[in-house]
């Protein structure tokens, strides 16, 4: 099958929807579908550490893309005129595959559909104009808010299928007018191979609390910055490895409060993802309540194949702390409730042996669920691209077995 991906991001970019679409590409290049990408020839943050994958790749030009809120729409609108003219020129694909950066992208995979015979899904890593409303970009019901949604439900209503990452996702797709049966659930993953349990070096007594990645506008930054005030004179260490909208906003609420367990550091590159996730005992997870299913946070996955138990602050309806009550693998505080935030932690503190337990299960939630093979094979199936092989077959079977560390990796296991 002829199989056409279209996102501004792909490999070497280290954005999460590049890495996500790359193992895609990667999994039906080995099943032996032909496929084809068109992408951005910019990067959003590089990390080429892994070999591309074996696709054709059609870079088009596009104007260099910034976090502030111009330079993001321009890159946007030159992404998405350079793809549609050569989304036009590439051979004839049987299928297509639109994910939503930039924003309403799906509309070329609708014309590709009307023009060009093709079937198309709609992988949504965002929704649209949802999240835009969520985040006080657009006015609800307001000129842009009816503009963009008529334009995304036309493309939606078009498609083949939709892939929604999780539950709260497809809940919000149904309330804009979406057939169920045309919306298919398939959560993120990690590859848990590259992203191994390992010990925690470091002072001995102390828990640390590790929040890795964007710190952004949809994320919770006052609950966060309340318990830490009130956890000053505890043995509990924060640490925020990556940057993001809210990042300086939350270093200089540490700054005037006189918080000083706190420690900023830059992004991990995907190659040492493993050990920086293992530098904390707890993975921090945030979502704010209005963005309850207009996006879902990817971090929880890289987290549990780390071995890490999940602390999610955010709505109870939210992927994350659904993944929480179904597995044990961590907890869930809502959003605002600072005392109970901080009354968690302190207990936590004071039984670390609850804290390895519960990574011990987020670990055996990884590999039962949420590993890389496991992902890439619902999203396949969900399009229809053929079964597995054989060799891959017996990788995915061998994934759904618990982790069984050899002796030189027990120790590791063991201080989680």
């Amino acid at each position: 099958m002829n199989i056409l991906l279209l996102n501004q991001f792909f490999w070497p970019d280290a954005a999460a929807t590049s890495q996500l679409l790359t193992d895609l590409a990667r999994e039906l290049a080995d099943r032996g579908h032909r496929v084809s990408v068109i992408c951005g020839a910019g990067s959003y943050a590089e990390d080429a550490a892994h070999d591309g994958p074996p696709v054709t790749m059609h870079r088009v030009r596009t104007t260099t893309f910034v976090r502030g809120r111009v330079g993001r729409v321009l890159s946007y609108l030159s992404f998405f005129s350079s793809a549609g003219v050569r989304s036009l020129r590439v051979p004839r694909p049987d299928l297509v595959v639109t994910l939503t950066t930039p924003p309403l992208l799906p509309l070329l995979g609708t014309l590709l559909k009307r023009l060009r015979g093709a079937r198309h899904f709609i992988w949504e890593m965002d929704m649209y104009p949802d999240v835009a409303v969520d985040l006080g970009y657009f006015r609800r019901g307001g000129l842009a808010d009816h503009v963009v949604g008529a334009l995304a439900d036309l493309a939606r209503r078009e498609a083949d299928g939709i892939i929604a990452l999780g539950e709260c996702m497809k809940d919000r797709l149904r309330a804009r007018g979406i057939a169920p049966e045309k919306i298919s659930v398939a959560d993120n993953w990690a590859d848990g191979r590259e992203i191994q349990p390992v010990a925690r070096a470091g002072k001995a007594g102390e828990l640390v609390v590790l929040y890795s990645g964007n710190l952004g506008l949809a994320h919770d930054v006052a609950t966060i910055s309340g318990a830490m005030q009130l956890l000053r004179q505890e043995p509990i260490r924060f640490v925020f490895a990556g940057g993001g909208a809210r990042t300086e906003e939350l270093r200089s609420l540490c700054t005037r409060a006189a918080v000083e367990q706190v420690a900023f550091r830059p992004y991990a590159q995907r190659s040492s993802l493993g050990e920086s996730l293992g530098a904390g005992d707890i993975g921090l997870v945030t979502q704010l309540d209005s963005c309850c299913g207009s996006v879902v946070p990817s971090k929880v996955y890289g987290l549990l194949a780390a071995g890490r138990p999940v602390l999610f602050v955010g709505p109870a309806a939210a992927t994350p702390a659904r993944i929480i009550r179904r597995f044990g693998c961590g907890w869930h505080v809502r959003c605002g409730d600072v005392p109970a935030l901080a009354a968690l932690l302190r207990d936590l503190a004071r039984r670390p042996e609850q804290v390895r337990a519960a990574g011990l299960r987020a670990r055996a939630a990884l590999v039962q669920h949420y590993d890389r093979p496991l992902g890439v094979a619902r999203v396949c199936s969900i399009l229809g691209a053929g079964a597995p092989a054989a060799t891959c077959d017996a990788e995915v079977t061998l994934r759904r077995q618990p982790p069984v560390p050899c002796a030189a990796e027990q120790p590791a296991l063991e201080s989680l």
